[in-house]
């Protein structure tokens, strides 16, 4: 009789510990980013971007910040269940080993996120809201387009552009170095446009300001309204 209740524990404690450590996996599965697919397909934004960009730049570059964030965060795992923004906005908080690559990595997850989804093949206008503080705060929406190109051709080497809106919803056009991102300085991007190389290279070559004349046609105007209201709350 002990045998078979011992047998019974035993075979009890084998399936609590398998799925405990089921659990466990499963966890740290879950804890990790992952790359979020294109809202649009790899051809959608042509011709003024073409597929083989976008495929290289959502498949290749992104998914490199992705898997290099949760290398970062692999030995840290009190750090794992914060979101990216979380961890942008947390870099003087990290400990000094991982803060610098969370700034470049987590960075260049948010950074080309929020670059996907403010492009759309769709054609989009300014309005409401946005449209009316961008006449304020940049005279008109002409004036605002030649000063954010002029921010944009300017970035020297690797960075982006932005229009960001502040605590009280005033706007301002910022460049950020390689992968930094406004979130970190306390802003709320607007719009936002990748001026490393490998966003237009193999289609514009050394032609940045073609490249930027043709990205202003494929700018989400409705998802840059919503990201301008949400700045307001």
């Amino acid at each position: 009789m002990r045998k078979k209740l011992l047998a019974v524990s035993l075979s009890f404690l084998l399936l609590f510990t398998s799925c405990i450590t089921s659990f466990s996996l499963d966890m740290k599965s879950a804890s990790k980013f992952t790359a979020k697919p294109l809202p649009y397909s790899y051809d959608a934004l042509e011709p003024y971007i073409c597929k083989e960009i976008m495929i290289l730049h959502h498949d290749k570059h992104y998914q490199t910040y992705v898997d290099n964030l949760n290398k970062t965060l692999e030995n840290y795992p009190k750090y794992k269940s914060y979101s990216v923004e979380k961890l942008l906005k947390s870099l003087d908080c990290l400990p000094k080993e991982i803060s610098t690559s969370v700034r470049n990595n987590g960075g260049g997850v948010y950074n080309h996120e929020f670059f996907f989804n403010i492009m759309t093949p769709d054609k989009t206008e300014v309005s409401g809201k946005l449209k009316n503080a961008i006449e304020r705060d940049f005279n008109s929406y002409d004036n605002f387009i030649d000063e954010f190109k002029k921010s944009a051709l300017g970035v020297f080497g690797f960075g982006w552009a932005w229009l960001v809106s502040d605590c009280n919803g005033k706007l301002f056009i910022i460049t950020t170095a390689n992968q930094d991102s406004p979130i970190s300085y306390i802003y709320t991007p607007i719009i936002g446009i990748d001026v490393w190389e490998h966003a237009y290279y193999l289609q514009y070559k050394n032609k940045r300001a073609d490249y930027i004349d043709n990205w202003i046609n494929v700018i989400n105007w409705n998802k840059a309204l919503e990201n301008y209201t949400s700045s307001l709350k």
